[in-house]
C-alpha cells in the first residue's frame, strides 16, 4: 500500500499501481516547471494499462472564489502535465521520475480524476457548495482530448483506485 499526503488528506494506493506525486518532482520543479510557466497535476498513477492524472482540491478548508473556472485549470495541468512527463521521459535525471514517465507514456489510455472535497455543511461563510455534476460535465468537455470519461470524486465517491481519508 502506497500512502501519499496532500494538505489534509492521505491518499492510499494498491501496490499494483505505481504513483507518483508529480508535482514534486525534481525534474518538474527544477527544469519543466519554468517551461512557460507549466503547471502540474498532484499525481500520476499507473495502473496496467491507464496512467491517471489526479488533481486534488480541498475547498473544506480553502474555498474558491470561482468554480466555474476549475475545470479549465484541470485541463490546463492535465495538458502540461502530459508534456512534462513526455520530457521528463528523457530528461529526467532521476531514475524513478524518468521510469515513471516512460511508464505513463505507454498506457493506452489517459485519464483525468479531480478529487474535490468540499465543506459537509453550508454555512455563511460558504453558503454554496459546488455543483460536482456541474463541474463534471464541463471538465469532460474541457479534457475531452485527453479522457472523455474524466471524473470528478470527493472522499465519500467509493473509488475503486484508491481510497482517501482525512488527517
Amino acid at each position: 500500500m502506497t500512502e501519499l499526503p496532500e494538505g489534509r488528506l492521505t491518499f492510499r494506493f494498491s501496490d499494483e499501481y505505481r504513483v507518483g506525486r508529480y508535482e514534486l518532482w525534481a525534474f518538474y520543479r527544477n527544469q519543466f516547471q519554468r517551461t512557460a510557466d507549466s503547471k502540474a497535476v498532484d499525481f500520476v498513477c499507473v495502473d496496467q494499462d491507464e496512467c491517471w492524472l489526479i488533481e486534488v482540491k480541498d475547498y473544506a478548508i480553502h474555498p474558491r472564489t470561482k468554480p466555474s473556472e476549475l475545470p479549465q485549470e484541470v485541463a490546463n495541468k492535465a495538458r502540461d502535465t502530459l508534456a512534462g512527463l513526455a520530457a521528463a521521459r528523457r530528461n529526467a535525471s532521476n531514475d524513478t521520475e524518468r521510469n515513471l514517465a516512460r511508464e505513463a507514456l505507454r498506457s493506452r489510455k489517459w485519464r483525468v480524476a479531480l478529487h474535490l472535497e468540499q465543506p459537509q455543511h453550508s454555512s455563511r461563510l460558504r453558503p454554496n457548495r459546488i455543483d460536482l455534476a456541474s463541474v463534471s460535465t464541463k471538465l469532460r468537455k474541457a479534457v475531452r482530448g485527453i479522457d472523455p470519461h474524466a471524473r470528478v470524486c470527493d472522499s465519500s465517491s467509493g473509488w475503486q483506485h484508491w481510497s482517501v481519508s482525512t488527517n
